[in-house]
């Protein structure tokens, strides 16, 4: 039988996806690592990691080992981690754009902690892309269109796109689509949906450039638009709260159903590998479906 000094130091490398990471999580160099594994590699008779410079990857005989041998491993860490009389603390870092952690993950999270009370979580708020050769993030909820090769992802939740307003802009009564041309424009200038969008679905000319509120974020977006500097179209998922409190209304009767998926479950297939990555997949999809069934804007009367 292979030492069990080498099986679990396949186990961090295949969990890590990286020889360098194992080596300091283990406390060990790079290159007694790589040894171990060697070793592990004679004794089993075949190859378990495919090395191409300083990457790596599981073979299928690495994938099919690393299947076997993790849930047998982590009962081994938790028997002894309990014989000490100690509790294993799982590390679990998020990367997320500030809108998204504060608008739609933070009001949640206290769910997942509930759930999952042996983890310690860190926010990585930020609208950079993690470099997940570099970065050491467990999960990333990406703002785009998604289509990133070589990494797994996910749609979260498929959004609507609405016109808002604060309440004292409306209280002459509802605006006919043309109107609201009139009001003041906020714009998020990285959002996916624009107002050109709205105006073509509703057969009207493109919005004027002029009286316009320009934002890089979609919060900044929605806080304009609450104290009532103009209207803005964002998405349903960045206002929840506002909509359901009323400090945000639609200005018209009816609008364009303009949905798509604008913020993606993204991270290498291999974290798919690693228990605390798969239980924050899970409980995120669950939370976006009760979002959905919730969503006030459930409510609203779409064209289409």
């Amino acid at each position: 039988m292979p030492p069990f000094r080498a099986i679990a130091v396949f186990y961090q490398v295949a969990r890590l996806n990286s020889i360098a990471q194992a080596a300091e999580q283990l406390s060990v160099t790079p290159s007694a690592v790589s040894q171990q594994i060697k070793a592990l590699e004679e004794r089993i008779g075949t190859t378990l990691v495919a090395r191409n410079g300083r990457n790596i990857r599981l073979t299928e005989a690495g994938e099919r080992y690393f299947e076997l041998i993790s849930d047998k491993i982590e009962g081994v860490m938790r028997a002894t981690e309990l014989m000490r009389g100690t509790r294993q603390v799982a590390n679990l870092v998020i990367r997320t754009t500030p809108t998204i952690s504060t608008k739609w993950l933070l009001p949640r999270l206290g769910r997942f902690l509930q759930a999952m009370p042996e983890t310690n979580i860190r926010i990585d708020g930020s609208n950079e892309p993690v470099d997940f050769n570099r970065d050491n993030v467990d999960l990333e909820i990406r703002h785009g269109l998604g289509g990133w090769p070589g990494l797994y992802t996910e749609p979260l939740v498929e959004e609507r796109f609405l016109p808002v307003c604060a309440p004292q802009l409306v209280r002459g009564g509802l605006l006919d689509p043309a109107a609201v041309l009139n009001l003041p424009m906020i714009r998020s200038v990285k959002a996916q949906v624009q107002w050109s969008a709205w105006t073509e679905a509703q057969a009207l000319p493109p919005p004027p450039g002029n009286s316009t509120l320009s934002f890089d974020r979609s919060h900044m977006a929605v806080d304009a638009a609450t104290l009532g500097l103009g209207v803005a179209l964002e998405s349903e998922l960045m206002m929840e709260a506002e909509l359901r409190s009323g400090q945000l209304v639609m200005p018209v009767a009816r609008t364009p159903k303009l949905e798509l998926a604008t913020q993606w479950l993204v991270c290498p297939r291999s974290n798919l590998r690693r228990h605390r990555v798969m239980r924050l997949i899970e409980w995120l999809r669950e939370e976006a479906a009760q979002w959905r069934a919730d969503s006030p804007a459930n409510s609203i009367d779409f064209l289409n």
